[in-house]
């Protein structure tokens, strides 16, 4: 698994939804390189990227109520960078809809997801870690 115990936040909603989403990328990679073929990988793949359009929200959201908990300074701009993901999964869900299930679509697509995530959750996220140590508020969940 990707997971580290040094993504960790200490907020437990978030830490779990970051270990599920660890989880779900890492399965996702491994389908995506598995021998078999396409025809045989594109309902896993189809499920996860359903998975990854709703759960990314809802994490998002959650995360986001969080900053705003602790009065995070950096909580629009971080905000912004989870729109983007967002709106980049959408287009990319439509995307590949309308081009018949595209499998190198979904090749880029897990690559852009697991540099993301792995980025993000390492350095972004971890600014609202320190932040809620300095200021004493680490440790809840608002």
């Amino acid at each position: 698994m990707l997971w580290k115990d040094k993504y960790e936040l200490g907020v437990p909603i978030i830490d779990a939804q970051h270990r599920e989403l660890f989880q779900r990328v890492g399965d996702f990679l491994k389908t995506l390189r598995s021998p078999v073929s396409w025809e045989e990988k594109v309902n896993s793949v189809n499920e996860t990227l359903e998975f990854m359009k709703g759960y990314v929200v809802e994490h998002f959201h959650d995360e986001e109520e969080y900053q705003r908990s602790i009065s995070y300074p950096g909580y629009e701009a971080h905000k912004e960078v989870h729109d983007d993901m967002v709106n980049y999964v959408q287009e990319v869900s439509q995307e590949y809809e309308s081009s018949g299930y595209n499998e190198k679509l979904m090749q880029q697509f897990g690559g852009r997801l697991l540099s993301w995530l792995i980025n993000h959750v390492a350095s972004d996220d971890q600014r609202i870690a320190a932040y809620a140590i300095e200021k004493g508020v680490a440790g809840g969940e608002g």
